[in-house]
């Protein structure tokens, strides 16, 4: 049986790098949050505060996940600043998610998916570290180690789906509902004592409809990462390692889900083990393909990157832009064979002016381990747009 009752958190195997997020349990009283380990989902209204979801608990200074909360993690996840992030997902009981092969989970209302990011501390600072595991390894969650900054909470209610994005305060006690979104000064600090100044932008409401909304006729705001492609992985459980769609299933979480090596199966995309390819494709679904599909709002451009659109100009290769504007750089296509340094992609995504900078919400700093694979992903191409 996977554990997931009060499940404390998880630190990443590479330089101990911890993360935390939950979500609740459907229930109309108010509960006492004091003492009450059973999360509440709020029908409707906007909670000011987290706790009043009673999704975690701070206990002999740590952070506890509270009952019946299913963490889990993606194959290749979105960059946000090399902040760390752990997700969960609640489902009411008794009810599954419906497995679908390509598209997002088909969930019950009632389902509340959480994401919360952090940082290692460094003093005054906050530490990047790049996980590169493929893992979580389950363990004591100490605040002292680190810096809460927000956690995103998606809500299936009888209207769909609805954002809500807190910020931690500094004492780390609860996180704020800032629907306007917010503005944290922070310092990243490398392992080798440099560091850089940056702001980290929490989105507001609409924001995350800006992403989340991944059919510009429809704009209804979707979960992006629970597919299965992404989901198709093991996890380190409390008591033991799984993979997460049978985990689901043997939870009663999901239902119709395949054997796992008839599902489908996103790349990591920092795994060096794997080719280049199928990790760069890998990055640009998770990245760039909520907007970048047949129905996003970025269709017009003729652009698409998921991860199973064809190869060619739609791809963007010598393919020249519909309206980039000073976002190309001087360059002529999306991606020149062979050459990286001259192709709009790398320099979109190196850039961190907002009006160049690719993906153009989510991040104030240019993902440069993400852009080398994207780099070296061109280079490798034959060809030429001659």
């Amino acid at each position: 049986m996977i554990q997931t009752t009060r499940a404390v958190l998880f630190a990443a195997a590479a330089g101990g790098a911890l993360a935390l997020s939950a979500c609740g349990e459907t229930t109309q009283s108010a509960p006492e949050v004091a003492t009450s380990t059973v999360p509440v989902f709020h029908a409707e209204g906007r909670p000011e505060k987290l706790s009043e979801w009673n999704l975690v608990r701070i206990d002999g200074g740590e952070l506890t996940l509270n009952d019946r909360v299913t963490p889990y993690d993606l194959n290749s996840a979105l960059f946000t600043d090399y902040a760390h992030k752990l997700r969960t997902v609640w489902l009411p009981e008794g009810q599954a998610a419906k497995y679908d092969g390509e598209e997002t989970f088909d969930f019950p209302v009632g389902t509340v998916i959480s994401k919360t990011f952090y940082y290692p501390r460094n003093g005054d600072a906050v530490l990047l570290v790049v996980d590169t595991t493929a893992g979580r390894l389950n363990a004591g969650f100490a605040l002292s180690d680190v810096r809460l900054i927000e956690t995103r909470l998606l809500v299936h209610r009888e209207e769909g789906w609805v954002a809500l994005p807190y910020v931690w305060n500094a004492e780390q006690t609860d996180a704020v509902l800032k629907r306007t979104g917010d503005a944290q000064q922070l310092m990243l600090a490398n392992d080798d004592g440099a560091s850089q100044d940056f702001t980290y932008i929490v989105p507001n409401a609409n924001q995350c409809a800006g992403c989340h909304a991944t059919n510009a006729t429809t704009r209804e705001v979707m979960p992006i990462g629970p597919k299965a492609r992404h989901l198709n992985r093991e996890f380190a459980y409390a008591d033991g390692e799984a993979n997460q769609l049978t985990a689901w299933s043997e939870l009663g979480l999901l239902s119709g889900a395949p054997e796992t090596s008839e599902a489908p199966r996103n790349a990591v995309w920092n795994d060096a083990s794997l080719s280049v390819d199928i990790r760069a494709r890998a990055y640009l679904d998770i990245n760039c393909a909520h907007c970048h599909n047949r129905v996003g709002p970025a269709d017009t451009s003729g652009l698409l990157l998921e991860h199973n659109a064809p190869v060619g100009p739609s791809l963007g290769l010598c393919k020249p832009p519909i309206a980039a504007g000073k976002g190309t750089g001087g360059r002529v296509f999306g991606i020149v064979p062979g050459e990286a340094d001259q192709s709009i992609f790398t320099y979109r995504m190196e850039s961190t002016d907002p009006s160049i900078m690719m993906p153009e919400l989510g991040r104030a700093l240019s993902h440069v381990e993400g852009t080398q694979l994207i780099a070296e992903w061109i280079a490798a191409m034959d060809g030429s747009c001659a």
